[in-house]
């Protein structure tokens, strides 16, 4: 598929959710849309790695993180007469868990698989290094090793998308 295909078939699935989860979220009809635009317009950005029918996840997680970035810019900025006295409902603590196991779900198939099952005997299953390297195989220095390197690539991985900070 071809990038302008690609994005019309993101914006023809996800254009409605989309709206709806971000209105929700910030109770404001133009800023919901323009959240919208926005998180269409870095789809447009990344097309070439977006399927359709799997894009959902990208496309809520860069939502989300766009209205979190709005509220910091909103709560930086000192007015000395407010404009427009605007609320943003908390987003439910579901969403923001689905939202973040999502991300962490993507961020993790991005890893090999020796960082991946690393990082899920260390501290999904919360084993110790000796236990992990005992059900890995490896010695326990190669799972420090390991752990040490896929952290490094899981931060840099979540700093790219825009969860984290540099």
């Amino acid at each position: 598929m071809d990038d302008d295909t690609v994005i019309r078939a993101l914006y023809d699935k996800y254009r409605r959710p989309l709206f709806g989860y971000v209105l929700r979220s910030v109770g404001d009809r133009q800023y919901a849309e323009d959240i919208v635009q926005e998180t269409m317009a870095r789809a447009w950005t990344h097309a070439a790695d977006l399927d359709p029918d799997r894009a959902g996840r990208w496309l809520f997680t860069v939502a989300r993180n766009l209205v979190i970035s709005g509220r910091r810019r909103q709560s930086a900025r000192v007015t000395e007469v407010p404009i427009e006295d605007r609320e943003f409902p908390a987003l439910t603590d579901d969403i923001d868990r689905v939202l973040q196991i999502w991300q962490v779900i993507d961020v993790l198939r991005g890893l090999s698989t020796d960082h991946r099952q690393v990082i899920v005997e260390l501290f999904y299953r919360r084993r110790t290094v000796n236990e992990a390297a005992v059900v890995l195989g490896v010695p326990p220095g190669t799972v420090k090793s390991r752990s040490y390197y896929a952290l490094h690539a899981l931060r840099a991985a979540l700093e790219e998308r825009g969860v984290t900070g540099s």
